[in-house]
């Protein structure tokens, strides 16, 4: 068996009387990190672990003026901006910061781009300008979040929001990227509103107001008054259209809507009228992305399948003439014509692959590919592919999940189970690059099931809202019927099953572990939702809209009273088995309180519990070190309760 020795070492730590479990806290700190109840990791899990995550990706972020692209990539321990020349050559460096770059987008016509980048994870980003050479220069202000950057296509002017702390609403910002002293704002605007494109002219900005994860609304800004005037069909369909851009010298939109089909759909939306006519392929499934060619005589999009990408191109001049290049099977993260629309850029990602990006020559058709990622020390033998499955749930859904098993396997073998519930709640597992889900099911030798509870993205709206407002906790019973699926399956053994989930799977941990206590060995959660009511009044306030509109209104008595009845913190003393929680200290989104309050719950019970605190994180562990330590704790936390 793998790690023999650290698995009886650290089995024989759980094995302590239950009133043990109350004692003092043993804390230390490793790097940032301030570790509760934390065992010493053995040597053997750490070599593990940098086999798996030593790997790097290669992320599109953009096509330079010649041909050559914009990539980010891991040398060291965050992602940093690299100048690729041509398919094959040698990286380049460009940025070098001690926090990671979260996206970078060229001035359109010069070697010039905008980065965005925040600090420790607080999610308050900066946009930066910079050449392929020099030092970046902010255009932004500390202390405030700046997202969304859109150009004029002839880069003379930037157009982004800007939200204040403390504040829900947005300003609207421009300026010239040559000139960062010209940043001005243009609208102060009410709630989560962004610009979408610029008019061919500078003179209007197509806006987007979030009301929700499901729908948003468009508006038109004026530059010179700024005055906005709403597009009231947008309004009354209360629908999500995605990625809006003008067409037709500002006489339609293209966008992704569901507006009126079940299933996300590619239109081209006449401005005045809203009257829609679709130009995606009649399936039913989600269009995920697109984009379109210089001339605007060519569209590409994808197609989410089943969780699969399918990329296709279609001419808007010839009706009909729809093609799919030989892309490899897998996951699309970007995709966008080259400035002289001759190529295709195509980020892509799979279960054995971490992502790298091709191109497709528009003209013959030839697909190449431009990085080749390292894999580290991962043995690609040992990779699974996942399979696709479906279960029933509690009341005859059909509910899909991947499962990775492990390749070497005994047949007869009863393997650990583990539940990995993805976050969002409006987010879907896919069969892209899961290095955690790979290395469990092969140091652990344990059968992974990802599953895409109801609320999940990508199977119709329908599906997306069976879980809203007070139908809430219908998800988590959805988990339930899984662990009953899982405990009936001849590979796996129904006495180990353990929950795992981050974010709103975070939330989902917690809940499933107050539900089904008596049916599991453990839980893991990082930075989850333990109370909506005091999740709602401690979220960063540019988010608490959104999220009202999503999960429901606590101002509302009746949904307070669900509220009161689901939050897990209420519901803690059903929880009996061992817990392990992770937090970044700099969460706006799901803040450190949130943990906090459940560790100190569930220790007043007796439960033993382990805390993982990150003082330079936030809403995920973004640093290599940090994240390397997570894998070590989980493992040493997941080996024990398995050991039971």
């Amino acid at each position: 068996m793998l790690f023999r020795s650290s698995l009886l070492a650290v089995a024989a730590l759980i094995a302590v009387p239950a009133a043990a479990q109350q004692a003092p806290v043993e804390t230390r700190q490793v790097g940032t990190a301030r570790l509760e109840n934390v065992p010493e990791i053995p040597q053997d899990i750490r070599d593990a672990v940098q086999r798996y995550q030593n790997y790097r990706e290669a992320r599109f972020q953009d096509w330079l003026p010649d041909g050559s692209m914009l990539i980010t990539t891991r040398f060291g321990s965050t992602l940093q901006v690299h100048h690729v020349p041509a398919p094959g050559a040698a990286r380049r460096q460009l940025t070098y910061y001690g926090e990671p770059v979260g996206g970078a987008k060229v001035v359109p016509g010069k070697n010039r781009f905008v980065l965005t980048r925040d600090t420790g994870g607080d999610e308050w980003f900066q946009l930066f300008v910079r050449d392929l050479d020099g030092v970046g220069q902010p255009l932004t202000e500390p202390v405030t979040r700046n997202q969304s950057p859109v150009f004029a296509k002839d880069g003379s002017l930037l157009v982004w929001s800007r939200a204040t702390k403390g504040s829900p609403d947005y300003a609207i910002m421009a300026a010239d990227p040559a000139d960062p002293k010209s940043r001005r704002m243009v609208w102060q605007g009410t709630g989560a509103v962004g610009p979408q494109d610029i008019s061919a002219d500078k003179a209007t900005v197509l806006l987007g107001k979030g009301i929700s994860n499901r729908e948003n609304q468009l508006m038109l800004l004026d530059m010179a008054s700024g005055k906005v005037t709403p597009l009231d069909w947008s309004l009354k369909a209360r629908a999500r259209f995605e990625d809006p851009r003008f067409i037709d010298g500002g006489k339609a939109i293209v966008a992704i809507t569901n507006a009126g089909s079940d299933f996300r759909r590619l239109v081209r939306i006449d401005t005045a009228t809203g009257q829609m006519t679709q130009l995606s392929d009649r399936v039913n499934w989600d269009v995920e992305s697109y984009d379109l060619s210089p001339d605007g005589r060519t569209l590409t999009y994808t197609i989410n399948e089943d969780g699969y990408s399918r990329v296709l191109l279609s001419s808007l001049t010839t009706p009909g003439a729809v093609s799919s290049p030989a892309l490899p099977r897998g996951v699309v993260t970007a995709l966008a014509f080259s400035p002289d629309g001759g190529k295709l850029a195509v980020g892509l990602t799979n279960a054995t692959t971490a992502g790298d990006v091709w191109d497709v020559d528009l003209g013959s058709g030839k697909v190449t590919r431009w990085t080749q990622s390292e894999a580290g020390e991962i043995d690609a033998a040992r990779l699974s592919e996942p399979t696709l499955i479906r279960f029933k749930s509690f009341d005859g859904l059909s509910v899909p999940a991947f499962v990775y098993r492990p390749k070497n396997a005994a047949p007869d073998a009863k393997l650990p189970v583990i539940i990995d519930i993805h976050g969002g709640p409006e987010a879907q597992t896919r069969p892209s690059w899961n290095p955690g889900a790979q290395y469990f099911a092969d140091i652990l030798g344990a059968v992974v099931i990802l599953p895409n509870v109801r609320g999940s993205d990508g199977y119709g709206t329908k599906y997306l809202n069976l879980d809203n407002g007070p139908l809430r906790e219908d998800s988590v019973k959805d988990i339930g019927a899984l662990i009953d699926w899982a405990g009936a399956q001849p590979g796996m053994d129904a006495r180990r099953i353990a929950v795992y989930g981050q974010s709103y799977g975070g939330y989902m941990s917690l809940a499933s572990m107050t539900f089904y206590s008596d049916k599991l060995v453990g839980g893991v959660e990082r930075y989850g939702i333990s109370d909506f009511i005091s999740f709602m009044a401690n979220t960063e306030a540019y988010r608490r809209d959104n999220r009202r509109a999503e999960y429901g209104d606590e101002r509302d008595p009746k949904m307070r009273a669900v509220f009161e009845r689901i939050a897990p913190l209420k519901n803690v003393g059903r929880i009996t088995k061992p817990m392990l929680v992770m937090q970044g200290a700099n969460d706006p989104r799901v803040p450190q309180s949130e943990s906090d309050q459940v560790v100190a719950a569930l220790r007043s019970n007796g439960v033993e519990t382990w805390y993982v605190l990150y003082a330079d994180e936030g809403h995920g562990f973004l640093k290599k070190a940090n994240n390397d330590l997570r894998r070590e704790v989980e493992t040493v936390f997941l080996k024990k309760l398995f050991a039971q």
